[in-house]
């Protein structure tokens, strides 16, 4: 049941329509409390709806609960849901390699999977986990760093030389010195976001016709974050204390609020859950600081990796089947019966 919808700025030109009619259906349903998960879109939405509510006088509390394997929402340490997909691609990336370098001396010498990550690298900076790779042959290709074919061929080239073969992992989100995206659609989604996805067959295309090397490539998609088989101990522990914290905000009164992660400790690590206001939320992007990437741009420092290693450890693997597959729940997803006329724009 969720959507995609952008609701206008509270100051906006016949807004306040807009929002007379969403509290008009939570008023018909008796909604007092509306906690919403999300990243930055979700946030901002919260934000508004939060916003309008007191404006308007309407006895609604609002709060923000992260969740994005993006991990670029800003405030909150890191978000549910990244912590699992970071593990995934860390394991995928790991496995990969070995295929590879069971095959250097005759077969495919390069590697690349594409992950998610707009306009940060979060996700690719998990490929940097695996030490053996982040200082030997891999290759991290993060949105914050201009893309330049040249250097890419020449760290590709250098790896193959020296181990016999490279895994690069390519962010969607990857960007020329001009800012444009090395692969996505014209359409764009309510938010203005251009659809991404195949900067790794285009990475591919480079690497045959600049280098004449055998390449295969990925892309993990919805895999990364669907992967619940391989979640991460500490993201499930983190996910149920944040949603658990998020409730009792709204329950308290707390509207115009989230819950958020902040980290006490990296050794040993501890963290624990606070409140933040949304306007620190709202459309602010959490981007990878220059410090957590390597120096020549195509790997992780010793600081990121502090950072990242805890939010992958331990496994909370689900229930299997005597079939060898995970039970999985399935929601009967039974809608509310609509209590107002259809409202037009």
């Amino acid at each position: 049941g969720s959507c995609r919808v952008k609701i206008p700025a509270p100051d906006a030109p016949g807004g306040e329509r807009v929002y007379r009619r969403i509290f008009d259906v939570f008023r018909a349903h008796g909604v007092g409390y509306f906690v919403y998960n999300g990243g930055n879109d979700s946030a901002d939405t919260t934000f508004k709806i939060a916003t309008m509510a007191r404006r308007m006088d309407v006895p609604l509390q609002c709060v923000g609960a992260p969740k994005t394997i993006d991990n670029d929402l800003a405030v909150t340490d890191n978000c549910p849901g990244f912590g699992s997909a970071a593990k995934y691609v860390a394991v995928s990336v790991s496995e990969a390699a070995l295929d590879v370098a069971s095959m250097r001396r005759t077969s495919t010498k390069v590697f690349i999977l594409e992950v998610m990550g707009r306009n940060a690298g979060w996700l690719a900076a998990a490929a940097g986990l695996p030490q053996e790779l982040n200082d030997g042959p891999g290759i991290i290709l993060f949105p914050e760093i201009p893309f330049n074919r040249g250097r890419f061929a020449a760290a590709v080239r250098a790896r193959v030389k020296k181990w016999g073969y490279a895994v690069v992992t390519a962010s969607e989100g990857l960007r020329d010195a001009s800012g444009n995206f090395l692969s996505a659609a014209e359409s764009a989604d309510a938010f203005a976001h251009r659809q991404l996805g195949g900067a790794a067959p285009r990475l591919a295309a480079m690497i045959g016709a600049d280098l004449n090397l055998k390449c295969h490539w990925g892309v993990a998609d919805y895999l990364q974050r669907a992967a619940r088989h391989i979640a991460s101990e500490t993201d499930v522990r983190q996910a149920k204390a944040l949603g658990a914290a998020a409730t009792r905000l709204a329950a308290a009164g707390r509207g115009g609020t989230m819950a958020v992660l902040e980290r006490t400790s990296d050794s040993p690590y501890r963290w624990r859950i606070g409140t933040a206001d949304l306007s620190r939320a709202a459309n602010r992007e959490k981007k990878m600081p220059r410090r957590f990437i390597r120096r020549d741009g195509f790997g992780i420092t010793a600081e990121c990796r502090r950072y990242l290693a805890p939010l992958i450890r331990g496994e909370a693997f689900p229930p299997f089947g005597r079939d060898g597959l995970p039970k999985t729940a399935r929601l009967r997803n039974i809608m509310a019966k609509k209590k107002l006329p259809p409202w037009r724009e």
